[in-house]
């Protein structure tokens, strides 16, 4: 029968070695090393959970570590986060509660989002929907975002209208995509272009990368709401629920 150390008897011999080996582990001879590291092989092999363990801890520390920076951009970043001048606003432009939204027009997860918003919007018309124009996903995504934010330059009414039509296609959002669709809505290809030459276009992209970096924001879509971003397609609900857990404690964790 194969016999099963207890895990506080591991604790026990790393404590037993540094007592009678007053030495720090670098300088245990090539005969100790050799048996030590024999005997945790051996011990995490007969106790392969204890693997599972330690990287369950290691996610748990991460994650706190990245809350922890998000917080704290958010504090640092706020009026650039929530109340950035460029920004397009949907919904309740006054409303109590604000969701700031990263996203590529090319990002699948965010087509599966933006019915998401669409759904919460409706729900809730005291909700304040932010857009953060985005493009990471190669230089069609970047063309397409560039087109896009000439489009509301122009026609900034039309802009929610266009962004669902942009966003929700099966095409690939390429220049090319971006102008024909804006040309449903009767907006000039030639205005479009040279809107897109706008040094205030490059200025709020670059914005928006490095607001992403500061939150430690890597994808699309992600989200800021109070005091958190939030990463992932997370769905309406947990959004719903972030949005309520704010009213009621101001935080969305409640």
């Amino acid at each position: 029968m194969a016999f099963r150390t207890p895990r506080g008897f591991m604790a026990a011999i790393f404590i037993g070695v540094s007592t009678i080996l007053p030495l720090p582990a670098w300088a245990l001879d090539d005969a100790q090393k050799q048996e030590l590291g024999a005997f945790v092989r051996e011990y995490l092999l007969a106790n392969p959970e204890i693997v599972e363990e330690m990287q369950q801890a290691l996610e748990i520390k991460k994650e706190a570590a990245s809350r922890m920076m998000a917080q704290t951009a958010i504090i640092d970043n706020h009026d650039a986060i929530f109340r950035a001048p460029e920004d397009i606003v949907l919904g309740n432009p006054v409303g109590d509660i604000t969701v700031v939204e990263f996203y590529d027009y090319n990002c699948g997860f965010c087509k599966r989002a933006m019915k998401d918003m669409i759904s919460l919007l409706e729900k809730d018309p005291d909700v304040r929907f932010v857009l953060k124009e985005f493009p990471i996903l190669g230089p069609d995504s970047m063309a397409a975002h560039r087109v896009a934010m000439s489009f509301r330059k122009i026609a900034p009414e039309q802009y929610r209208d266009y962004h669902i039509a942009l966003l929700s296609g099966d095409v690939r959002a390429t220049e090319a995509h971006a102008i024909e669709v804006a040309k449903g809505f009767g907006v000039d290809e030639s205005a479009l272009r040279a809107g897109m030459d706008d040094p205030a276009i490059d200025q709020s992209i670059r914005q928006t990368y490095e607001l992403a970096n500061a939150l430690g924001i890597s994808g699309t879509p992600s989200f800021v709401i109070g005091n958190e971003a939030v990463f992932g397609a997370v769905g309406e609900e947990v959004l719903l629920e972030k949005i309520n857990n704010m009213r009621q404690c101001e935080s969305t964790i409640c």
